[in-house]
């Protein structure tokens, strides 16, 4: 087995800088109508919390979508240095209609549960639950979930 790299994901500029972008908009004016014109106590305090936190998803969606997602034919993993999931633990891989997925992404199931870990933008982990995409380019994801697709089938004969 090698460790050559079969496929990346990455996120597009232009997507990142939109994605980023309308999460700033919708947290700087959340904090200007908190300011301009303050609601009772409760609304200002909820106006505020979301405001922040909006802001706060901006820069960590920033700061995770400047990493990439490789597949080599062992793991998938992240160019922060994090293994996502070996292939040999992946049990399916859900592309639906009506799949709890990110956008322009997918979902992977594996054997073993993980801790959670989330990149805004880029991919998710919940259990056994991965989700990769967000605001990536939805050809890259696809093809990436194909060739998973494909080695599972094979491991399977």
């Amino acid at each position: 087995m090698t460790d050559e790299v079969l496929v990346t994901v990455e996120a597009s500029g232009l997507r990142r800088v939109m994605g980023v972008t309308m999460l700033a908009v919708i947290g700087v004016t959340l904090l200007y109508v908190a300011a301009s014109k303050p609601p009772s106590l409760a609304w200002l305090v909820f106006l505020l919390v979301v405001g922040l936190g909006a802001l706060w998803l901006s820069v960590r969606m920033w700061q995770a979508t400047l990493h990439k997602i490789e597949l080599t034919e062992e793991v998938l993993r992240c160019t922060d240095g994090t293994v996502i999931a070996q292939v040999v633990d992946i049990e399916a891989i859900d592309r639906g209609f009506f799949a709890f997925k990110p956008s322009n992404g997918f979902l992977i199931r594996t054997a073993t549960p993980g801790a959670r870990i989330w990149l805004p933008g880029l991919w998710w982990r919940a259990g056994r639950r991965i989700g990769i995409g967000g605001v990536t380019p939805g050809s890259q994801s696809k093809t990436m979930s194909e060739i998973l697709s494909a080695m599972i089938a094979k491991r399977s004969f």
